[in-house]
């Protein structure tokens, strides 16, 4: 009964966000209460809930300082002369910006944080995208394949959590899978082509000025701080080298950092007052949403739909199916990001899965490889269930469920196409 609960919930709750019906805010806060008053610990719903909230607000504060920082160096014009020679080497060709940014986002993505990878690429990438018509949502997804291909790197969390659960070396889970994550990203580069393809048919290759200030209003242009160029460069590098060496926790780095920006480009009162009003839209919207989500996975977490679901998943495999459990875990790693938490899964549900499959005659590590192919790597920039999703939507400025419409298949491929190289090189194998 409760892991029918536990799969109504996500079942409604992606009904109503990929359909539109609500916002996802309502959706996040409203299905898993409705659930949860039809459980055992319905009494215990408030403290569930308070706890879920409390687990996402370091994340929340982080984002909230996060969007207002990088919204404050977009305004005093950090990012103008990185487009300017991004335009000049393109030349307006939408097909090389798309390359170009799925190679950005496997960069910026080498130390394994989603938050960060799109808190850098997305701001300095969206004015360039807006400047030639292009796609938010094709910023967005080739973001998103970049970032989650990249994520199988053994300091990521989900490669982390998978040697934690098994009890392994987390090498001993990446090393045999490297080819297949290299075949991933030429597949990713691929998809960029097509994409890239598409918005060049679409829009064309345009001749452009390269120089943004031309045409920006007087108000925009008053905003802009030359003169600290500099400065506010090497901010945000200390900023970013902060965040990866975690030389304080990373909603301090943002706090900090947002609060010398505001005081060193607008020493006044009331200019500083409005640079934080001028930011607070996209800010609170993500915000408010990181702690929507924090209910979702609380009252699913606190109920115990998780586990009841992860143990009737392992209850249907059939044991004529037993050969090929490296193969089921791996082709269904990534949609079921949609549905698991990386802890839930990793922590719940991967060590039932490896339990399980031992006693089939395959070994766990198998299990804990095709796991990393999909689970919280490719798919965890479309998740609902991580806050980094929230805040690429946020940040890009487009919807979850047109999100997950244009990229999931090609996401999916992606672990398809990971999968199969895994299966060929022997990282993963059918007995």
């Amino acid at each position: 009964m409760l892991a029918l609960l536990g799969f109504l919930t996500i079942a409604i709750f992606l009904y109503l966000i990929l359909s539109k019906r609500v916002s996802v805010i309502v959706a996040l806060i409203l299905v898993p209460i409705v659930f949860g008053l039809f459980t055992s610990e319905r009494a215990n719903l408030g403290s569930m809930i308070l706890d879920g909230v409390s687990g996402v607000a370091p994340t929340g504060i982080m984002l909230a300082f996060a969007i207002l920082f990088f919204g404050l160096m977009n305004s005093v014009g950090l990012f103008d002369p990185i487009i300017s020679k991004v335009l000049k080497m393109v030349k307006g060709d939408p097909l090389k910006i798309v390359i170009g940014t799925a190679v950005i986002g496997m960069v910026t993505h080498l130390d394994g944080s989603g938050a960060s990878t799109f808190l850098i690429t997305i701001p300095a990438l969206l004015p360039l995208y807006d400047r030639l018509g292009m796609s938010r949502l094709v910023l967005a997804g080739v973001v998103a394949l970049s970032a989650g291909t990249m994520n199988l790197v053994p300091w990521g969390g989900p490669t982390a959590r998978a040697a934690s659960a098994l009890g392994v070396e987390a090498n001993s889970l990446f090393t045999p899978v490297i080819p297949a994550m290299i075949a991933g990203l030429i597949w990713v580069l691929f998809v960029s082509y097509l994409l890239g393809k598409k918005e060049r048919e679409r829009l064309g290759v345009k001749e452009l000025q390269y120089e943004f200030n031309q045409e920006l209003s007087e108000k925009e242009l008053s905003l802009k701080r030359p003169k600290l160029y500099w400065f506010n460069l090497l901010l945000t590098i200390l900023t970013i080298i902060a965040l990866v060496k975690v030389w304080l926790p990373l909603p301090i780095v943002f706090m900090v950092s947002f609060a010398v920006a505001l005081i060193v480009n607008y020493p006044k009162p009331k200019d500083q007052q409005d640079r934080i009003t001028e930011q607070a839209n996209g800010m609170v919207t993500v915000v408010t949403i990181i702690f929507a989500a924090g209910i979702f996975t609380g009252v699913l977490s606190g109920t115990g739909m998780i586990e009841a679901m992860a143990n009737a998943m392992v209850s249907v495999i059939p044991d004529s199916t037993s050969s090929f459990v490296a193969l089921l875990v791996a082709i269904t790693s990534m949609p079921l990001s949609l549905v698991f938490t990386p802890d839930a899964y990793y922590f719940g549900v991967l060590p039932i899965l490896s339990e399980t499959a031992s006693a089939f005659g395959v070994n766990p590590v198998e299990i804990g490889r095709a796991a990393i192919l999909g689970q919280m790597t490719t798919g965890f920039p479309l998740s609902p269930l991580t806050a980094s999703t929230f805040l690429l939507i946020g940040l890009a400025g487009v919807e979850l469920g047109d999100h997950q419409r244009f990229i999931f298949k090609w996401a999916f491929g992606t672990t398809i196409v990971m999968t199969i190289v895994a299966f060929l090189t022997g990282a993963i194998s059918i007995f």
